[in-house]
């Protein structure tokens, strides 16, 4: 229980963490290599941890690093199902103090994570990400760092504007509203490609005051260990996050049929979250509330250029857009609108920075990717690509190699057709296919950007022609939750531009802002009248 005070504290507003660039000669780029050669030589011994204790069930399985498919990083146990029943006997139990709690001191937890991670925790939670994800130095230091440090900072910043959202009060009485956790246990199912999403899915309910059952992905297992070991250095109390690794199928099934879910905060297939979502509906009479579903999901996201686009920044946007972290977020470019008047030389330049780019093991900083995550993964990318081979045009890359690590080169197609599936099915990898349209069809090739996909999720446009941005942004309003105007479709940051899309990729609760950390709370109206009716009867009932 918080120590009683009659302070209301301002924790101040939040500010974007500086992006360190681990420049030769800094010495935060020593560090991190330094940190990066000893997390080779640890083998940690990752267990469950539920109500504070950690669980080794003797069911173990072995993470291993992208990039060197044989090198092991760590052993993790798997949960049984009476570990996933105790995860939730655990957080039932944790609820009822944690949400009674100051909001100051729920928050002063995620603050001083945030503080842990930009200090002293930084090196060892990058280089896991590098390690086990396969992320190079500057994109594990825009994710697992400085984005997960701004997750916690605006989201305590986020809610205290939620709680001070209050009515107004007539005279002779007092009105507010109570912002409630969920009453139940939320399901946070996180994915690998973001560490930051990892940290962000189970805590911003924790910051609301619910309780939270975390599986973390199996392929980012060592990274999601080092988050759950900062939140308790930070004073997290037991039970508040239970980490359970293990069968996401069997998790989510004995999860998802419990009386007392309150919500699901998930990322990752948008697939799986269909059958999620069919799953509780089929259970909706069973459940204690209904269960809050927030989700964010696949996309299939696109560059339209204009003829008045500048050549030079669209050809960088296309690069950086499609193959940073090996094309592996879901806000990655995978579909590009050229017009002809351009195409040829918006594709040379494509191709000449395509063929400088390095890729390899991250820890030589020179290389610009690494490797795909896993062996499912590197299978269903080579399918992609030597469909690529007989029905499309491969104009730069389309190897695979999976002899030391599952490497997939970077690659552009040339279709004639924008119905290809290449143009319109997720790949989730460093590939990226090109339309060349007539010039004269720009509008067209608006309405053809909206209706080829079922996604929603992000999205760009590049034109000099301020009449042609405006088109496009009529046009495609809602073909994606984040759109950008003469940049590349990702890189979207905490507290700048909320992220999410809607259609099949997600709910479009835009996490890193209000409208996802309200999505755990349930509201109470609490009325107080100081001088209240002594009779039944009103004035227009008198007589005459």
């Amino acid at each position: 229980m918080s120590a009683p005070s009659n302070a209301i504290r301002n924790l101040g507003p939040a500010v974007n963490e500086p992006i360190r660039s681990y420049a030769p000669g800094e010495p935060e780029r020593a560090a991190l290599k330094a940190r990066l050669r000893a997390m080779e030589k640890e083998r940690p011994d990752i267990p469950l941890v539920i109500g504070g204790k950690e669980v080794r069930t003797g069911i173990a399985a072995q993470a291993t690093a992208p990039h060197k498919h044989r090198h092991v990083t760590a052993t993790w146990h798997r949960a049984r199902p009476r570990d996933v029943a105790a995860a939730v006997r655990a957080a039932t139990a944790a609820r009822k103090e944690w949400a009674s709690w100051r909001f100051e001191d729920r928050a002063a937890v995620l603050l001083r994570a945030a503080d842990l991670l930009a200090t002293s925790w930084r090196d060892t939670i990058n280089a896991a990400t590098m390690l086990g994800q396969s992320k190079t130095a500057f994109q594990a230091e825009i994710d697992a760092a400085c984005e997960l440090i701004d997750f916690w900072r605006f989201n305590v910043q986020f809610a205290t504007e939620l709680y001070e959202e209050q009515p107004i009060s007539a005279p002779g009485t007092m009105n507010m509203v109570d912002y409630r956790g969920l009453e139940g246990f939320v399901y946070a199912i996180t994915p690998f490609n973001f560490t930051s999403i990892a940290g962000n899915l189970p805590t911003a309910p924790a910051l609301m005051g619910c309780t939270v059952v975390w599986k973390p992905s199996n392929t980012a297992i060592l990274s999601g260990w080092h988050i759950m070991q900062l939140l308790r250095e930070a004073g997290l109390p037991d039970g508040v996050i239970n980490f359970v690794p293990g069968d996401a199928a069997a998790i989510t099934g004995q999860l998802l049929d419990h009386r007392d879910l309150g919500g699901i905060h998930f990322t990752g297939s948008t697939a799986v979250f269909n059958s999620m979502w069919e799953t509780v509906g089929r259970n909706i009479g069973a459940y204690r509330s209904y269960p809050r579903i927030v989700g964010e999901t696949g996309g299939k996201d696109f560059i339209v250029a204009h003829q008045s686009a500048d050549p030079v920044t669209l050809a960088a946007a296309i690069v950086r857009g499609s193959f940073e972290f090996q094309g592996q977020k879901c806000s990655a470019a995978s579909r590009i609108y050229v017009p002809r008047s351009l195409w040829n030389e918006v594709r040379d330049r494509v191709v000449a920075m395509m063929k400088s780019i390095r890729m390899g093991d991250v820890a030589d900083f020179r290389n610009f990717m690494g490797a795909v995550i896993d062996r499912k993964a590197f299978d269903r990318i080579s399918d992609y690509l030597a469909d690529a081979k007989k029905r499309a045009k491969i104009v730069c890359g389309g190897g695979a190699d999976a002899k030391t690590g599952w490497f997939i080169e970077p690659t552009l197609v040339e279709t004639k057709d924008p119905g290809y599936r290449l143009m319109c099915e997720e790949i989730f990898g460093p590939v990226v296919t090109a339309y060349a349209y007539p010039d004269a069809k720009w509008k067209e090739t608006l309405r053809t950007v909206d209706a080829t996909s079922p996604y929603a999720l992000t999205g760009a446009v590049f034109a000099r022609d301020r009449k042609a941005v405006a088109e496009a942004q009529t046009a495609l309003r809602n073909a994606a939750g984040n759109f950008y105007v003469n940049d590349k479709p990702t890189g979207a940051v905490v507290g700048q531009q909320p992220f999410g899309g809607a259609r099949s990729s997600g709910t479009n609760d835009k996490a890193g802002s209000k409208l996802n950390l309200v999505r755990w709370t349930s509201a109470r109206t609490v009325k107080e009248t100081y001088n209240a009716a002594r009779d039944y009867r009103y004035p227009f009932m008198d007589a005459e």
